[in-house]
C-alpha cells in the first residue's frame, strides 16, 4: 500500500442539531482515532442510505456513476481523503480500467459516497490526519477521573490549527460510548 495512508472506515453520518449542517465520521482502522468531514445534505443522504441499506427508488447520482464505470470496464479501487488545503479536503478516487490505474479528483463526499456503494477501501492521508484527526489511541475509552464518556481529542497533540475546533466541539458533543453506541440521557 501506498506510504503514508491510514485505513480508515465510513464510522457514521450525522447531523449538528444546532447549525443542521452534515458531518461524516471517518474512523482509523486500527486506532480511535477519527477524521470529520463536513458535507452537503444530499451527499450526507446518499452515504446514510447505503450504510442503512436503504435503495431508492431510482438511481441516485453517485449509483448512476458506480454503473456506468462497471458497463465501461472500469472499476473503483479505492478512495483516498489525500489533501487538507485551506480548510478544504481534497480526495481522489483510483480507478482500474485497461490495466492501468487512473486518478480522478473529487469532493470527499462523492468519493466516500462511491466507496459504501463499491464497497472499496477508504484511505487518509496520515499528514490529513495530523492536521485533522481527533482522539488518539487513548480515544474515547473511560477515562480514569470521569469514568465512561472521555472526549474523543483525548491525544490531541498533532492539533493545532485552531480553525479546526469545531470538528472537535461537535465531535466532543456527541453522546457516543467506547463502542461507538448512542448512550441515552
Amino acid at each position: 500500500m501506498d506510504d503514508g495512508l491510514v485505513e480508515m472506515v465510513v464510522e457514521s453520518v450525522r447531523v449538528h442539531m444546532l447549525s443542521s449542517r452534515h458531518v461524516v465520521i471517518l474512523k482509523e482502522v486500527a486506532r480511535d482515532r477519527y477524521l470529520p468531514i463536513w458535507i452537503g445534505p444530499w451527499e450526507a443522504s446518499a452515504i446514510a442510505m447505503k450504510l442503512q441499506g436503504l435503495t431508492p427508488e431510482r438511481p441516485l447520482t453517485h449509483d448512476l456513476f458506480a454503473t456506468t464505470l462497471e458497463e465501461l470496464g472500469a472499476r473503483i479501487d479505492r478512495v483516498i481523503i489525500s489533501e487538507l488545503a485551506d480548510e478544504t479536503f481534497h480526495a481522489r478516487v483510483l480507478l482500474q480500467s485497461d490495466g492501468k490505474t487512473v486518478e480522478v479528483d473529487a469532493r470527499p463526499s462523492d468519493a466516500l459516497a462511491l466507496a459504501v456503494r463499491t464497497g472499496v477501501r477508504i484511505f487518509a492521508a496520515e499528514a490529513v490526519l495530523e492536521q485533522a484527526a481527533l482522539g488518539g489511541d487513548a480515544g474515547i475509552a473511560d477515562d480514569e477521573e470521569g469514568g465512561a464518556g472521555s472526549t474523543l481529542e483525548a491525544t490531541g497533540e498533532n492539533i493545532v490549527d485552531p480553525r479546526l475546533d469545531v470538528f472537535r466541539d461537535f465531535v466532543n458533543s456527541l453522546d457516543v460510548d467506547a463502542e461507538g453506541e448512542s448512550r441515552s440521557s
